[in-house]
């Protein structure tokens, strides 16, 4: 087979051709220090360079969704923190309003400043993030989670959020709080029953909050604790309203002022002097109430004038305390809560930001070039390059004339 000029020349020319091109290539990549800049580069490598690059995405995602999160959380502890030093401001003033010698003008400035401590709560309570969130909506709801319609027909704060807690997934945490867990679900009383002075009660009988002392004999049943003045000495019954029967053991016995009595896995400890008539009334739990309406309890209990003043407003006094205790403890939780989220917000971004950097090693691993070795294989294309060029160069110059000659 005979290979001619034309064939030979042409052959050459798309040698250098391709060898330019790949020059080209290597000067490209050495340029943007890319060693895969399209699939057909390393099909295999692009591939997993993708792969790595849609992870990383999503962490970045995951990255920005939970600072968010961290974000509303330090705002939500922030305001649970302000909740509780309201709470227990209004605790200090309770305590103060509890002093028998002030006047109906200072018990007044004392209502003042519970309602607007008070107005304080609610507040705290509507908060928002700077994205407008509200902060203790629960799963969602109202903007104004907290509405106060407290008057003469309204039914004090309701919560028009949606109740319940987000839960923390594997890489995200919740971003508002359970407002209505938080103010809403107070216990009422000392947690099991309630003691309440009626007001027909004419004398100045009041009593702690009382305690369970055998929780295996409480009956859940209403008690009345009555007292009589029989020959010029006060004595009192106890009687199961729920039965109508008398307690055994405390039926007609003395009164003695400071005095704990216990009946039926419970006691409590009766104050002043009471008047024949008058009655103490022993309630069961069975629901809750909110902070809100204790803190307007007190406030209406000193603002109260009725004939048994002073013993009328030391019970809603010793009440008001037991529910803010209780209410603090609350939010005392909460902000715990959202301490141990931001914790693990914190671990969560550190994990995180190490999976972005392993899967950034990966993807440059794949695409990027090693310079050293890419500077070096340019080198060599180049050099190889131009001797190529020379050599046809020398080549072209050749003919049987100078052979001959």
């Amino acid at each position: 087979m005979r290979v001619s000029t034309a064939n030979s020349y042409d052959n050459t020319i798309a040698l250098l051709t391709r060898r330019q091109a790949e020059l080209s290539a290597q000067q490209e990549r050495v340029t943007t220090g890319m060693r895969v800049m399209k699939p057909s580069d390393d099909p295999v490598a692009a591939t997993l360079a993708e792969t790595a690059a849609n992870r990383l995405s999503r962490t970045n995602a995951d990255l920005r969704a939970l600072e968010a999160s961290k974000t509303s959380l330090q705002q939500a502890e922030s305001g649970l923190a302000e909740s509780g030093e309201l709470m227990q401001k209004v605790r200090e003033l309770l305590v103060t309003a509890g002093n028998a010698t002030f006047t109906n003008s200072e018990r007044e400035d004392v209502a003042k400043q519970l309602e607007g401590l008070r107005e304080q709560l609610i507040a705290v309570a509507n908060r928002t993030d700077n994205a407008g969130r509200t902060l203790y909506g629960g799963l969602g709801g109202s903007s104004t989670p907290f509405v106060d319609l407290y008057g003469p027909t309204g039914n004090g704060v309701q919560f028009g959020g949606q109740r319940g807690q987000a839960a923390a997934g594997n890489s995200s945490l919740p971003s508002a709080l359970d407002g209505d867990a938080i103010w809403m679900r107070v216990p009422q009383g000392n947690g099991t029953f309630t003691v309440d002075l009626p007001n027909t009660n004419t004398g100045g009988v009041s009593t702690t909050m009382g305690q369970v002392t055998n929780a295996a004999a409480l009956t859940g049943n209403d008690y009345d604790i009555t007292f009589a003045d029989v020959g010029g000495v006060m004595q009192y019954t106890v009687t199961n309203a729920t039965t109508g029967t008398p307690v055994p053991g405390h039926v007609g016995q003395p009164y003695v002022a400071n005095r704990s009595i216990e009946f039926d896995g419970m006691s409590l400890e009766m104050r002043g002097l009471p008047a024949a008539g008058d009655r103490v009334e022993v309630r069961p739990v069975t629901t809750t109430t909110d902070i809100f309406s204790v803190v307007q309890g007190a406030i209406d209990a000193l603002r109260y004038g009725g004939a048994n003043q002073s013993a009328h407003q030391a019970q809603a006094m010793a009440r008001a305390i037991t529910e803010v205790d209780a209410g603090h403890d609350r939010v005392l939780a909460a902000r715990g809560r959202a301490g141990e989220w931001l914790n693990r917000a914190d671990s969560l971004n550190d994990q995180m930001e190490g999976r972005a950097v392993d899967l950034k090693a990966e993807q440059s691993s794949l695409t990027e070039l090693d310079m050293i070795k890419g500077l070096s294989d340019l080198e060599t294309q180049r050099v190889g390059f131009e001797a190529a060029i020379k050599s046809y160069a020398q080549v072209q110059r050749l003919s049987l004339f100078q052979a001959i000659s």
